[in-house]
């Protein structure tokens, strides 16, 4: 996703990772707010921005990547790195909601950016009111240097949490699945939660920040009362989904929090983002990783850590749902 422009905050200085990362996921293995609440002592949450990344340039040229580095969540043959069948991998859109724990319960996934934007940079450039101000519709997303698009990695994670959630019980909708050209605009996107009552709505995304950067962090609404914006009455319930996504996260992909974003906390609080301004229920945004650095690219191309991650954040859905 985007950082750049007159209303983003230059990205803070980078940071060392706070205390070994060893000691940190055991004592994370107890649970995942337990094991945020290591990393949180470490150091304090940062609120001004975020990584730097230039997104309105269309990324490298995406090519077709390997199918063990993204065969998507839904493929008819499951890479042999994921180590899932076919059954447990993406069911249809309309596929209804299996019996379990989150049965009545409504979650929007919304995949960062879109495939095609990049063959439609007039109409993603189109300005929309955002309540602060007004900005683009979407933009191209990012990619890692061997071209694998952040739009891509995005739709894979958010295929693979469908499937999880679903058969927690949970009925799941899509913002978007590739099934229309471009977009839709960050306003859209957080009417589409807004409009199906969602319980949790997480947008996933990946950075493009420089290299050595590395890690996640998890983006919360700030408080927010212009024009259509008012997130007063969220800004509560999405710190609770945040830290539960974000300790999760941690426990089950072993992935440490930002080492250049968040005082070490993985929690970032953001004023500026449509997603989250425009949005009337509990909502995140979740930077995976750093697709600019090699280490971490070399995760986000992984099947097998994908379905770690789409396992982590639908994790913490479930907690914050199950209260």
């Amino acid at each position: 996703m985007s950082y750049t422009g007159p209303d983003f905050d230059p990205p803070p200085e980078r940071r060392s990772r706070r205390g070994p990362l060893t000691v940190a996921l055991a004592a994370l293995v107890c649970g995942g707010l337990l094991g945020w609440g290591v990393y949180a002592a470490t150091g304090g949450t940062d609120d001004k921005g975020a990584g730097a990344k230039a997104e309105n340039s269309p990324p490298a040229a995406p090519r077709t990547p390997s199918p063990a580095a993204s065969s998507p969540a839904g493929s008819a043959s499951p890479s042999a790195e994921d180590g899932t069948s076919p059954a447990a991998r993406t069911p249809s859109a309309s596929a209804p909601a299996a019996a379990g724990p989150l049965k009545g319960k409504v979650v929007v996934i919304d995949p960062g950016h879109n495939p095609t934007n990049v063959e439609h940079t007039a109409e993603i450039n189109r300005q929309v009111d955002v309540g602060t101000h007004r900005k683009e519709c979407d933009t191209t997303g990012t990619s890692t240097d061997d071209g694998y698009a952040e739009a891509e990695f995005t739709l894979d994670v958010a295929h693979r949490m469908r499937a999880l959630l679903q058969r927690q019980g949970a009925t799941v909708k899509l913002t978007q699945d590739r099934d229309r050209p471009f977009g839709p605009c960050v306003d859209e996107r957080a009417r589409i939660g807004n409009a199906a009552k969602a319980d949790a709505v997480v947008s996933i995304h990946a950075d493009g920040s420089g290299a050595g950067n590395r890690g996640f962090h998890v983006i919360l609404p700030g408080p927010v009362n212009a024009g259509e914006a008012d997130t007063r009455s969220i800004v509560g319930p999405s710190r609770a989904l945040g830290e539960r996504i974000a300790g999760n996260f941690v426990r089950v992909t072993g992935t440490a929090p930002s080492n250049y974003i968040g005082g070490g906390t993985g929690l970032v609080t953001r004023k500026d983002l449509g997603g989250l301004n425009l949005s009337t229920v509990p909502k995140v945004f979740i930077e995976c990783g750093n697709m600019r650095d090699s280490k971490d690219a070399a995760l986000l191309t992984s099947g097998a850590w994908r379905q770690k991650a789409a396992q982590g954040i639908s994790e913490g859905i479930v907690s914050f749902l199950r209260g």
